[in-house]
C-alpha cells in the first residue's frame, strides 16, 4: 500500500492523545466524545480515498460504507421524491396550473422569517418566469401577528386573486381558512409545521407532518415544500405545451433559495436536505441571485459561502426586516431584479440587523436575570418580560435553550396579551406541546414543529400554561440529560491544526443540525495574551505542550464562565475544545481555532 500521506497522517497524530475527563467546563457542561470504530474510521478512509480524519469522523456519526459515497457527495437527482407521492400535491398542481394557463390572479402569503421569505420568493419567482403576475403578501408581525388572516386574505381576493398560496404557515389557521373559502377564494396550504387531525378548510394541504403523510421527508423546510411543489407544477406545465412558445425555467438555479432557508430555519442537513443545500451552496457561489448578492457585499462576504454564513451571516439580515423593520423587505430583497434596488433593501437589512442585535441583548439579560431571581428552573425554561420586542424573543430562546440544555419558552408581555417563541433539544416536541395547549384552551393561537413553535395568550394564563408545558415535558428530558453537554470528535495538538486539516474536514460540508461541524479538544494547552475585542468576544492564543501556537477566540463570551475563565487563566493549563476555521485577511490565509468551551486542566 505505501507510507500513508501527510493528509492521512493527520487524524493518526490526533488519535494519539488522550481526551480530558470534563464533568464541568467553564460554561458548566460536561465533554462526550463521540465513539467510533477505529477499523471502520480506516475502512472509510481507504474506500473513498479521503483522509483518515475523515473516515473517524465519519465513523462517529453512523455513516457506514452503504451510505458513504452519497453522504460526501449529494445529488439532488438521486435523492428528490416524485412530488406526486405528497398527500393533496397533485391538488395543489392542478389547480395552480389552471390559473397559469387561464390567467387567473395567485397570490403567495408567506410567513415573515427566512424560511418564509425564501419560499415566497421561490414560488413568485418561478410563477413571474411561467407568466403570471403573482402578489405578495407579508403580514406585519406585531400587528398581524403569525399566518393567514380573514382580512388579509379577502383583501388579496378584492385585489384580483382567484387562488392563495401559503407558506410556511397555514396548517392551524382554521378560522382564517374558513372565511377564505366562504368568500370563494382558494387556498393552497403548503407548510411543514406539525397537523392535527384535523386540516383546514382548503383546496389542497401540503404538509410533510400532516398525521394521514406517510412521506420519509418530514424534515424538509417550508422552501423545500415550495421547491417540490414548483418541480410538480413545472411538470404539469410541460406535460401541457405551456413551454412551445417560451422558454421552461431553471429550477435548479432557485436552490441557493432553499439552501438559505434550510439552513436558518434548522433542518436536520442529512438526506435531501444535504443535497438541496450543497448544491444549493454552489449556486450560491455564482451570485446570480441579484438581493442575495447585494446582502453579501454589504456583510461583506466575500469567500465562497457555507452553510455558516446562510445561518449566521446572510441568515439574520434577511430575518431582520421581519423582527425589527418591515416584514417586507427580505421577500422584496430575495426576488428583485434591479441592482440598485436591491442594494438599498441591503443597506437596510443590514441596519436593522444592528438594531435586533441591540434589542436582542437587552432582552436576553432581562431574561436572565429573570431567571437568577426566580427558584429552581426546573424541566422547561419559562420566562416572560413586560414590553421585550415579540420579534427577538425566539432567538432569546435558542440562547436560554442553549444555555441550560432544556426547551426554553420566552414571553413578551404587552397588557392583557402575551406572545411567545418556544425552542427545543433533541427529543422533546415543543410543537406537539403547544398544539395540546391550545386544544386545551390555555393558549389562543399557536403551532410549530418539533425544535421551535410560536404562540399567543392572555396574560392571566402564563402561569398556568408554565406548569402545563414543565408537566408535560418533564417525561421527555431525564434530570441528567438536563446537564448541557458538549460532543466532541477527538482531541488534536496545537501542530497538528493545520489549514490541510482543514480543507480535509470540508470534505464532511456542509454542516448543521445532523452533521455538526467536527469539535476538537486541544488539551493542556496555556492561553496567552487573551483580552477582550468587539463588543463581548474574547481572543486569545494557545500554546501547546510540544510547541506550536494557535489564534483562538471565543465569540459573545465575556459575560459569560468562559469568557472569564479564558481571561483569568493567562499561562496556566487548560482544556480547550472548539472548531477549526480558516481565517482570511488580505489574500492570506491562516488557522484560527474557534472557541465552544474550556475547562481547568489542574
Amino acid at each position: 500500500m505505501g507510507a500513508p500521506s501527510a493528509s492521512q497522517n493527520l487524524g493518526l497524530g490526533a488519535a494519539a492523545i488522550a481526551l480530558p475527563d470534563v464533568e464541568r467546563s467553564f460554561t458548566s457542561k460536561r465533554w462526550i466524545v463521540n465513539a467510533s470504530d477505529d477499523r471502520q474510521a480506516l475502512a472509510l478512509a481507504q474506500r473513498l480515498g479521503v483522509p483518515e480524519i475523515v473516515g473517524r469522523v465519519m465513523a462517529t456519526r453512523g455513516i457506514g460504507p452503504e451510505s458513504a459515497e452519497s453522504f460526501l457527495d449529494p445529488r439532488v437527482r438521486d435523492l428528490l421524491p416524485d412530488p406526486s407521492d405528497m398527500l393533496d400535491m397533485d391538488a395543489a398542481i392542478d389547480r395552480l396550473a389552471r390559473a397559469i394557463q387561464n390567467g387567473e390572479g395567485i397570490a403567495v402569503f408567506g410567513d415573515y422569517d427566512v424560511d418564509g421569505a425564501t419560499s415566497s420568493a421561490l414560488l413568485a419567482r418561478f410563477l413571474t418566469a411561467v407568466g403570471a403576475v403573482p402578489q405578495i403578501y407579508i403580514p406585519d408581525r406585531q400587528r398581524e401577528g403569525y399566518g393567514p388572516n380573514a382580512r388579509a386574505l379577502i383583501s388579496l381576493k378584492e385585489g384580483g386573486a382567484g387562488v392563495v398560496i401559503t407558506v410556511d404557515c397555514g396548517v392551524s389557521a382554521f378560522a382564517a381558512l374558513e372565511a377564505a373559502a366562504d368568500a370563494g377564494l382558494d387556498v393552497i396550504v403548503v407548510d411543514h409545521h406539525e397537523a392535527e387531525a384535523r386540516l383546514p378548510r382548503a383546496a389542497a394541504v401540503v404538509d410533510p407532518n400532516r398525521l394521514d403523510e406517510t412521506s420519509p421527508h418530514r424534515n424538509l423546510a417550508a422552501v423545500g415544500m415550495a421547491f417540490l411543489l414548483a418541480v410538480g407544477l413545472n411538470r404539469a406545465l410541460r406535460r401541457a405545451g405551456w413551454y412551445a412558445d417560451r422558454p421552461e425555467p431553471d429550477l435548479m438555479k432557485s436552490l441557493d433559495l432553499v439552501a438559505l432557508g434550510t439552513v436558518c430555519d434548522v433542518m436536520p442537513l442529512v438526506g435531501l436536505n444535504r443535497a438541496l443545500v450543497a448544491q444549493g451552496l454552489r449556486v450560491m457561489a455564482g451570485r446570480e441571485n441579484c438581493g442575495l448578492r447585494a446582502l453579501a457585499d454589504v456583510a461583506g462576504l466575500s469567500e465562497r459561502p457555507g452553510a455558516y454564513h446562510l445561518g449566521f451571516v446572510l441568515g439574520p439580515r434577511v430575518n431582520a426586516g421581519g423582527r425589527v423593520g418591515r416584514s417586507d423587505l427580505g421577500v422584496r430583497l430575495l426576488t428583485t431584479e434591479d441592482a440598485a434596488e436591491a442594494a438599498r433593501l441591503a443597506h437596510t437589512l443590514d441596519e436593522h440587523n444592528r438594531d435586533r442585535q441591540a434589542i436582542e441583548a437587552n432582552v436576553l439579560e432581562g431574561a436572565l436575570q429573570a431567571l437568577e431571581a426566580s427558584a429552581e428552573i426546573g424541566p422547561v425554561v419559562f420566562v416572560a418580560g413586560e414590553g421585550w420586542h415579540p420579534g427577538v424573543v425566539g432567538i432569546v430562546a435558542s440562547r436560554l435553550k442553549e444555555r441550560f440544555n432544556r426547551p426554553a419558552f420566552v414571553v413578551s408581555v404587552e397588557g392583557a396579551a402575551a406572545t411567545g417563541s418556544a425552542r427545543s433539544v433533541e427529543g422533546v416536541d415543543v410543537g406537539a406541546a403547544i398544539i395540546a395547549a391550545r386544544q386545551t384552551g390555555l393558549i389562543a393561537e399557536g403551532g410549530g414543529h418539533a425544535m421551535a413553535a410560536g404562540f399567543k395568550l392572555a396574560r392571566e394564563k402564563l402561569d398556568d400554561l408554565h406548569r402545563f408545558l414543565a408537566e408535560r415535558l418533564d417525561g421527555a428530558i431525564g434530570a441528567d440529560a438536563r446537564v448541557p453537554r458538549l460532543r466532541l470528535d477527538g482531541v488534536l495538538s496545537v501542530t497538528a491544526a493545520t489549514l490541510e486539516l482543514i480543507d480535509a474536514l470540508e470534505h464532511l460540508a456542509p454542516f448543521g443540525v445532523g452533521n455538526p461541524e467536527p469539535r476538537f479538544v486541544i488539551a493542556g494547552t496555556r492561553v496567552s495574551g487573551a483580552r477582550v475585542v468587539g463588543d463581548d468576544h474574547v481572543s486569545c492564543t494557545l500554546a501547546g505542550a510540544g510547541g506550536g501556537r494557535l489564534q483562538a477566540i471565543a465569540f459573545r463570551s465575556l459575560v459569560s464562565g468562559l469568557g472569564q475563565g479564558l481571561l483569568n487563566a493567562q499561562g496556566a493549563p487548560v482544556h480547550v475544545a472548539g472548531r477549526l476555521r480558516h481565517d482570511r485577511w488580505r489574500g492570506r490565509s491562516r488557522v484560527q481555532f474557534f472557541i465552544d468551551d474550556a475547562a481547568s486542566a489542574w
